[in-house]
């Protein structure tokens, strides 16, 4: 368990567009896959258990095509504490080449899943997510 987190995306067929390149709204979904590993792969049980996040924006630079076959790598990490109920993501996707293709900042917001209601977000449960000071 890293502040830092690393995945690897296959550019499948169904992920390619017209013009030849994964298209974006998948990189929106794998904005989504990404964050949600990252979330149960970081986050202990009893916090899964009673969290569930939501987006409330997504801020997505597309700056280089990725293409069918390619292996795309997901980094994510989050710089910033907190406010309230919300926290943003930052994501970079990296091709084989580890020539950047796409930049994201998203907003989070996080639920509780029983009542699905916005909950601040303690210290402790954002801890695992936050690089070290």
């Amino acid at each position: 368990m890293t502040p830092e987190f690393r995945m690897g995306l296959l550019a499948l067929p169904e992920h390619i567009d017209e013009l030849g390149h994964v298209n974006n709204a998948v990189w929106v979904q794998w904005i989504q896959q990404v964050a949600t590993a990252h979330w149960y792969d970081a986050a202990p049980p009893e916090y899964r258990d009673a969290y569930i996040w939501l987006v409330v924006r997504h801020e997505i630079d597309y700056l280089r095509p990725a293409l069918e076959r390619q292996t795309i790598t997901a980094r994510t990490w989050v710089d910033e504490a907190p406010r309230g109920a919300r926290f943003d993501r930052f994501m970079e996707f990296t091709d084989p080449d580890g020539k950047l293709c796409v930049r994201a900042r998203t907003g989070w917001a996080m639920l509780d899943k029983a009542t699905g209601r916005p909950q601040r977000i303690r210290p402790e449960i954002v801890a695992p997510f936050l690089r070290p000071e």
